[in-house]
């Protein structure tokens, strides 16, 4: 299995680095630990990229390859970096009826990215979900905290939403 890599350059700093050691010598004579340990990382770095994994393989003796199955097999857990405006679009049974699976198509065309994806900037990535809580307001979609339900899918509308995004930032 060929691993993943991210367009965007891994940079941790020493204090995610000094953070990350501190999870792994919390954990570091438990058995079966490597579950909280991954956690732990992911909440240091937002992601898990091959560097972190790779620390953490190191600190706990354990193959990479082992981490990296563990990381790719559980959802909870991402290889790639989210973007500063996550947008998650629900794929759930009453927003897809609706024509979700259109309007994810559209934002990852937009973007020029994929499910899962995140531009090259930082700015935006794209994620589908199963279901945001929201089946009234189907389609639904959300970025970052903010709710966008009863969407049309339209391209004009895309383009605002994400305009809204891009103004904010620049």
């Amino acid at each position: 299995m060929a691993m993943k890599t991210c367009a965007i350059p891994f940079e941790g700093t020493a204090e995610q680095k000094e953070s990350l050691l501190k999870v792994i010598d919390k954990y570091r004579e438990i058995p079966g630990a490597l579950m909280p340990i991954l956690q732990g990382a992911q909440e240091v770095y937002g992601y898990l990229p091959i560097e972190v994994q790779s620390i953490i393989a190191e600190e706990m003796k354990v193959p990479l390859e082992k981490l990296y199955g563990i990381v790719t097999f559980y959802s909870q857990f991402s290889l790639t970096p989210k973007g500063k405006y996550k947008i998650s679009i629900c794929l759930g049974t009453a927003c897809y009826v609706k024509g979700a699976g259109e309007i994810s198509k559209k934002f990852q065309q937009k973007l020029g990215i994929e499910s899962g994806g995140v531009t090259p900037d930082g700015k935006f990535s794209v994620e589908d979900c199963r279901c945001i809580g929201a089946c009234g307001l189907a389609p639904v979609i959300m970025i970052n905290d903010d709710v966008y339900g009863r969407l049309e899918g339209t391209d004009k509308e895309v383009e605002d939403i994400l305009a809204k995004y891009q103004e904010v930032s620049e």
